[in-house]
């Protein structure tokens, strides 16, 4: 578990320098293409400036998107004991409990630290799940936190959406750009580097994708043997899987950028979902909860 979580830091770091790169690879493409290279330079700094915004309001960004709720002890009474109590159990600050209008059975942690977390479920989770099933989706959402997933989400959530912007901007400098390489000449050469701009502008969005989708899907796996531990029942969560397998619906609003957020895929099934697929398949989830049921 440990070795698991410090491995989990390592890729932080890797994570951070490969969208970096993708930025700056966009950054540079579009100083050549162009002839402007001071837009290199812009492009880091505009993403490093943006990242940094990010940091510390993208938790409120993804609030306001889904529109959650924040609630108190009298407002859900079974949500926020639930929370309190594993909170206590691993010794960690009490976060804030949020709940989401929305018949979609589904919850997310976010936040930059554990003193500045969130843990959010939407009302169709708390309908369909019994106690010891909160309790396991719950324990999963603080597994996050504890594992400081949340931190790697929150910086994910921000530069996906950066390079989707920075993709954009690059594109209509290229094809706007005046200056740029075979501009004067226009025919051949100019077409040339018009698809080249482009392919980056479609490319760069995709890479960013991987990236955030194999995030994801591992942090998944150690949130679910996190919560497991807590609990001391993993058949909990394994049960709270199943019913979001059999009852999962697309939740009204979110979008593609925050999907690596939530317990299970929020989005509607499809192929490009499946191909860039933030959540391992919740068979395997189950299967591996109940395989360690027997530690417990």
């Amino acid at each position: 578990m440990y070795s698991a979580i410090a491995k989990n830091k390592l890729n932080t770091v890797i994570i951070i320098v490969l969208f970096l790169v993708i930025i700056g690879a966009l950054g540079a493409l579009t100083a050549w293409l162009t002839g402007e290279w001071w837009i290199a330079v812009m492009t880091l700094v505009i993403a490093a400036v943006y990242a940094l915004i990010q940091y510390f309001a993208a938790t409120s960004e993804t609030l306001a998107l889904t529109g959650a709720v924040q609630i108190g002890r009298a407002d859900n009474p079974r949500l926020y004991r639930t929370v309190e109590n594993l909170a206590i159990a691993e010794g960690m600050p009490m976060p804030k409990v949020y709940v989401i209008s929305d018949p979609a059975p589904n919850a997310f942690a976010t936040g930059r630290d554990p003193e500045h977390a969130v843990v959010a479920a939407t009302t169709g989770l708390l309908e369909i799940m019994d106690d010891q099933e909160l309790e396991g989706v719950m324990a999963h959402e603080l597994g996050h936190v504890k594992n400081y997933d949340i931190r790697v989400s929150l910086i994910v959530f921000g530069l996906v959406v950066a390079v989707g912007l920075i993709a954009d901007i690059a594109l209509r400098v290229t094809i706007f750009g005046g200056r740029g390489r075979g501009s004067n000449n226009g025919g051949p050469a100019a077409i040339v580097f018009l698809v080249i701009g482009l392919v980056a502008a479609i490319i760069a969005p995709l890479l960013a994708a991987v990236v955030q989708a194999a995030v994801s899907r591992q942090r998944e796996y150690l949130a679910d043997a996190t919560g497991a531990l807590t609990t001391r029942y993993p058949e909990g969560l394994a049960r709270a899987l199943e019913k979001l397998k059999a009852y999962g619906r697309p939740v009204r609003r979110t979008n593609t950028s925050m999907s690596h957020l939530w317990i299970s895929d929020p989005n509607k099934p499809g192929f490009m979902q499946r191909l860039f697929a933030t959540h391992p398949p919740l068979d395997d989830r189950i299967a591996r909860l109940r395989q360690s049921a027997d530690r417990f």
